[in-house]
Order: structure tokens, then C-alpha cells, then sequence
């Protein structure tokens, strides 16, 4: 880090009285920093995990640290011969969506790996290994053989006719998969690279379960790139809520690069390099980093490898990689020549794509500015963007105002991630958040029970959603706090996801400043 420093004084020959002032100076500067930094990123970093809690399905743990929560879809792949029970609910209702699972899973263990440290340091790291196996464990079961990946339990159709607890659900609970016959690449592709990344982040402490993440792993990327094809095609029911827009060309480089991390293996990489063109990993250059689209995130994770490269031809080709990720990261800084090729921002400053759930880019954005960021530190160097040189500094500075506005610093002094600060979204567009806690009324409310009685009520929820970060405001930095309003009240755990890491790093970043400020006197 290159952190400001303040000049140091030569204590032994400063006078009592003079020591007297420099103390209280010095107290008044504490006071002045806690003022000026108005936000608590260790509350931000465990308020996070919580939110995972939130969203499990299955039988919870004996662990289980949100209370109003109980056990549901115990019966997941029953019809079907199958154990899918477990896994994560992706947002407001109860269908376990496969694709947005396995992306919050991998932006988790992205996460850990680069900022495992700083999690630890604030004692949050066992919370983020349970967040992340929570993921893996389903997908362990999901995989049920090489070429066979269950995709989807529920559907959003009938699951959207009821509002009603998770721990009542009266909603089909069919389970949909992908195999040989009806492929699905990118679903498997992704899944891979959860599955790989997890395993980095459990070798050391877990080995033998690290293994087991790898070994499915590579099973799946096989899978995937053997049988092609995009899994909205072969899982129609996914088609209206999570449709693979951007098809499955991204996700099987993202996987190739996740596993090339993890085994050191060079036909991986090999694999990156040689589908880099025909699989637009050198060609696309987009603004978006998200659940459906992963260029940006896998071009800045080839950006770390050039160094690594043996071969001339490997360098060229992860350089072009660098090149288009470097556009995104400049699209973000609004560094690029023309205004299209740069994202739009709110009047207050915040990054705004597209109307529905906004805050997923911002979290997306804020993570891969922050370890792009670092990179450009360990490196040594600078971005050149068209419009001129951007020191880490001013990256890092950015990403943070991302942060601190959805913290807070922001037109409506509103803090988007649940459960933070004084004023924060009270009517999340949630079922089992709004409807009263099952653990007190075990009474059955059933599919449009919840509508007739619950989902209209004027009052905030009765169970606060902690840690999940809502879709946010418009692109005037407006926002309505009603439950109705699902496109900026609904919360996904791949919103948060990417959050956990960025939290930890600007934890330490102010911890550090304290710790200098504390050495200067």
C-alpha cells in the first residue's frame, strides 16, 4: 500500500507542555478521521455474510446465526431420485437458480483468495468459507455424474403466483438438469469455476475436500466444452428470469482460467489462449461484469497471468486480454475517449447501467477495480487510459466512492446494504424477510395468503434482510422504499457477493491510515 504519511516528531525533544497539546491534537485528529470516515467496513464485512444465511435452503445448521430463518426444501429432487436439497435461494423467492448460485459462489472465493488476509484480520474468515461450501456442498450434489448437472429447482412462473415463507412452500419443486442430450455450457461453465476457486480457497485448510471441488471441476469444464450449447435452451423455465444473453463462450474461458489457477496445468491456460479470438475473449470489450456476462472479470484475471507467460506468443495473446479488460476498468473512471464507451453515472456519482437491480454492476465494478488496483501496486505501473494515466490510487479512491455510496454517501442518505447505518431499506421485496417469522408463528400461511395479508402492508418487514444489498436507485439517484418496487427493493446474493472482499480491503486500508496517524505522534 502506499498510504499517505504525516511527518514524524522527535518526541524526546518536545517540551511537557508542548507534549500536553500534541495529545490533545492528536486526540482531535482520532476524533476528526472517525468523523471524516462515517463508515464501518467491519460492520459492512460481517453484516455481508450474514446475508447468505438469509438465503440458504435446506436443513440449517446447528450454527445458524439469522434466527427468524428454518428449515425448507426438504424435499428438493425427491420427484426426480435425486438430493438436491441445500444450496442457496438467489434472491426474493424460492427458486434455486444454477447459474446466478454458481457466480455468487465464484465472486466469493474470488473474494477469499485475494483478501484472505484482511478477512481474517477481522475474524470474518470462517463466516466466508461457510458462505462458500454452503454453495459447493449443493453443487457436489447437483453433479450427480460427468455429464449431468441439475440446473434449476422450482420454476419462476408458479413460484411468482405465491407469496409465501420458504418454510411453507406449497410451490412445484421440480428439478430441471442439463446432460449429453441437452447441453448447457455455460451453466457448467460456471459451475466450474465456482467449484475451482473454491478449491483454492479450501486447499490449504481443507485438502482433501479441495480435491473433491477440482475433481468436479474439471469433470464439468470437460462436460461443458464437449457437449455445447446454451442451457436457457435446453431449461426453458430459466428463459424469462435468467437467460444466458451473452451465451456460453465467456463462461468456458472463465472456467479454463479458474482451473488454470488451480492446477498450475499449462492445457488450461493453452485453452484461454488458443479460443481467446474465436471465443471473444480478445475481442469483446463490454461495460458489464455480471452473473450473465463474464469478459471483464475473466480479462482481468488473464491481465495477472502476462507475467507468468512462457511462451511469446502466450504474452501477445494475454496482453490483448489486458487491453479489454483495461477498457472496462477505464469505462468505469469515465477515462475513455468517447462518452458510449464509458459508463453512465447517476447525478450523485454512482455507476448506472440499466434500471432493474443497478447495484449488481456497482458491486461487480467496485471488486474488479479493487484488485486491479493491487495488481497495478505489486506490479508497478499505471493504467493508460485514452484519455490519459490513472495512478492505483485514483482506482482504489473510485471504487471506494461506489462503496461509501451504497453505505450511504449518496442524495438520499439511504444505506442499500440492509441492517447498515440508521436508514436503510425497510420493505424489501422478499418473501420470507416480509411475512412473520416462522420460529414465532408456526401456523401454515399459504400461496396467496401471503399476498391477501403481508405483501400489501404498508409497515417495514418484520424480519430485516441484513447484509443483502437491494437493487438501488434510478438513474437519479431516486429511490422508493416499497415492497412492490422489485426492481430496486429486491436483493440477490450476487449483488453482495463481490462486496465481501472489497469490504475486508478497505477495512485494512483504514486501519492503516489510523495505525500511521497513531505512529506520526
Amino acid at each position: 500500500m502506499e498510504e499517505q504519511r504525516m511527518l514524524a516528531y522527535n518526541h524526546q525533544q518536545i517540551p511537557r507542555f508542548a507534549r500536553h497539546c500534541c495529545l490533545v491534537l492528536f486526540s482531535v485528529l482520532l476524533i476528526s478521521s472517525a468523523t471524516a470516515r462515517a463508515f464501518d467496513y467491519a460492520d459492512a464485512l460481517s453484516k455481508s455474510l450474514l446475508y447468505f444465511e438469509s438465503q440458504r435452503s435446506g436443513r440449517l445448521p446447528y450454527n445458524q446465526r439469522v434466527t427468524w430463518r428454518d428449515h425448507s426444501g426438504l424435499t428438493d429432487g425427491l420427484e426426480q431420485g435425486v438430493d438436491l436439497v441445500g444450496g442457496y435461494y438467489d434472491a426474493g423467492d424460492h427458486v434455486k437458480f444454477g447459474l446466478p448460485m454458481a457466480f455468487t459462489v465464484t465472486m466469493l472465493s474470488w473474494g477469499v483468495i485475494e483478501f484472505r488476509d484482511q478477512i481474517a484480520n477481522a475474524s470474518e474468515l470462517e463466516h466466508a468459507l461457510e458462505a462458500i461450501k454452503w454453495g459447493t456442498d449443493y453443487f457436489i450434489k447437483a453433479h450427480t455424474s460427468p455429464n449431468v448437472l441439475w440446473a434449476e429447482v422450482g420454476d419462476g412462473d408458479t413460484d411468482h403466483y405465491c407469496w409465501q415463507r420458504p418454510e411453507d412452500m406449497t410451490t412445484s419443486r421440480r428439478a430441471y438438469k442439463i446432460d449429453e442430450n441437452n447441453p448447457g455450457s455455460d451453466l457448467a461453465g460456471e459451475t466450474a469455476a465456482a467449484m475451482a476457486a473454491a478449491s483454492i480457497v479450501f486447499k490449504e485448510t481443507n485438502p482433501h475436500y479441495s480435491h473433491l471441488l477440482l475433481h468436479h471441476a474439471q469433470e464439468l469444464f470437460e462436460f461443458g466444452d464437449k457437449y455445447r450449447g446454451k442451457y436457457d435452451g435446453s431449461v426453458g423455465v430459466v428463459k424469462s428470469y435468467y437467460a444466458s444473453v451473452s451465451g456460453f463462450m465467456d463462461e468456458l474461458l472463465w472456467a479454463a482460467l479458474w482451473l488454470y489457477e488451480a492446477t498450475d496445468r499449462e492445457d488450461y491456460l493453452k485453452y484461454a489462449i488458443n479460443k481467446a479470438r474465436c471465443f471473444g475473449g480478445i475481442g469483446w470489450a463490454i461495460s458489464e461484469f455480471s452473473w450473465d456476462v463474464k469478459y471483464a472479470g475473466l480479462q482481468v484475471l488473464a491481465s495477472k497471468l502476462v507475467a507468468k507467460a512462457k511462451l511469446e506468443h502466450e504474452a501477445h495473446i494475454l496482453k490483448q486480454y489486458r487491453s479489454k479488460g483495461e477498457y472496462y476498468i477505464c469505462s468505469c473512471l469515465n477515462k475513455n475517449n468517447a462518452s458510449n464507451d464509458n459508463i453512465e453515472r447517476t447525478p450523485g456519482g454512482l455507476l448506472y447501467i440499466r434500471q432493474w437491480n443497478n447495484m449488481q454492476y456497482v458491486s461487480t465494478a467496485a471488486f474488479l477495480l479493487t484488485v486491479y488496483s493491487d495488481f497495478l501496486h505489486k506490479s508497478n505501473e499505471h493504467l493508460r487510459c485514452p484519455s490519459g494515466t490513472v495512478d492505483r490510487e485514483e482506482i482504489l479512491s473510485f471504487a471506494k466512492s461506489q462503496v461509501d455510496y451504497i453505505l450511504g454517501s449518496n442524495p438520499m442518505n439511504m444505506s442499500y446494504l440492509v441492517g447498515y447505518g440508521p436508514k436503510y431499506p425497510r420493505r424489501v421485496h422478499h418473501r420470507g424477510a416480509s411475512i412473520v417469522s416462522y420460529k414465532e408463528n408456526k401456523g401454515f400461511i399459504g400461496c396467496t395468503q401471503g399476498y391477501d395479508n403481508w405483501y400489501g402492508r404498508v409497515e417495514p418487514n418484520p424480519n430485516v434482510l441484513v447484509g443483502a444489498l437491494v437493487g438501488g436507485p434510478d438513474c437519479q439517484d431516486n429511490f422508493m422504499d416499497q415492497r412492490d418496487n422489485y426492481m430496486q427493493t429486491e436483493a440477490c446474493t450476487y449483488n453482495t457477493a463481490p462486496l465481501v472482499g472489497v469490504f475486508a480491503r478497505l477495512l485494512q486500508i483504514e486501519e492503516s491510515h489510523e495505525q500511521e496517524l497513531v505512529a506520526s505522534f
